[in-house]
């Protein structure tokens, strides 16, 4: 899988001090590209990090450690982690190409399901339940009681990203990006274009691995093995992958 940076001007620098521990899916409510330039136009003062379309593609258009303006407005909450301050400030925002009452197609669900499983790899707070994914009407049940509506696969969603923890079972990948703490820039950029999984080392996630990826951690280079360390490990990252 690959993201595509498309980028917005409304977004905010920064979190503000906060940490993300929650992801919070929409639906556009209309169709690619005319809701990508809804969020890219500076009177809509809207935006996420994410934006999945049907055919798969994924676009990012604000970076995960700036806000976006996804979810800001509260009103009626039924999310029993709010805690009071504007959820833009500590969730990352998603959202689907649909119409109301429309479901994901199939390369959107995987696409989707891909990104989620990326996003709970690189934030260990977000977990893969229904208290740390949510939709916008868990924020506004009065004016997004339909964001991402009934079709939104909430329990497939769960059921897939739980089944390797649930079985216990190691999931076999043919590239894995281990990265230390500060190398998430680099680890992204491996990661995704190398379509593979990335971890933090100290993350519970067990994966059996082909060619392991260490970033920001000192190694000898051996057979399963790149490491990328030092203080150009983000520029070797992207060169070594050209």
């Amino acid at each position: 899988m690959k993201i595509e940076w498309v980028g917005t001007p409304n977004y905010r620098q920064g979190r503000s001090g906060n940490q993300v521990f929650a992801i919070i899916n929409h639906i556009t409510a209309g169709r690619y590209p005319g809701c990508l330039s809804w969020m890219q136009n500076p009177a809509s003062q809207a935006s996420s990090h994410y934006l999945v379309l049907k055919d798969g593609r994924i676009m990012q258009l604000v970076k995960d450690e700036d806000t976006a303006w996804h979810a800001g407005l509260v009103n009626k909450p039924n999310w029993k982690l709010y805690n009071g301050k504007n959820p833009n400030l500590y969730t990352i925002g998603i959202e689907h190409e649909a119409l109301e009452g429309e479901g994901l197609t199939d390369a959107q669900y995987q696409s989707t399901l891909w990104l989620h499983g990326q996003l709970l790899a690189k934030f260990p707070a977000i977990k893969p339940d229904s208290d740390h994914i949510i939709g916008h009407y868990r924020t506004d049940s009065v004016n997004r009681p339909n964001d991402p509506g009934a079709k939104f696969p909430w329990e497939q969603l769960f059921k897939d990203l739980k089944s390797k923890d649930l079985k216990g079972e190691e999931d076999m990948v043919d590239n894995l990006v281990i990265y230390a703490d500060g190398d998430v820039g680099a680890a992204l950029i491996l990661s995704q274009k190398l379509g593979c999984p990335m971890v933090h080392k100290n993350s519970s996630n067990k994966y059996q691995a082909a060619q392991k990826h260490w970033v920001g951690v000192q190694g000898t280079n051996d057979s399963g093995n790149s490491y990328y360390a030092g203080a150009n490990r983000t520029e070797t990252a992207r060169a070594v992958l050209k």
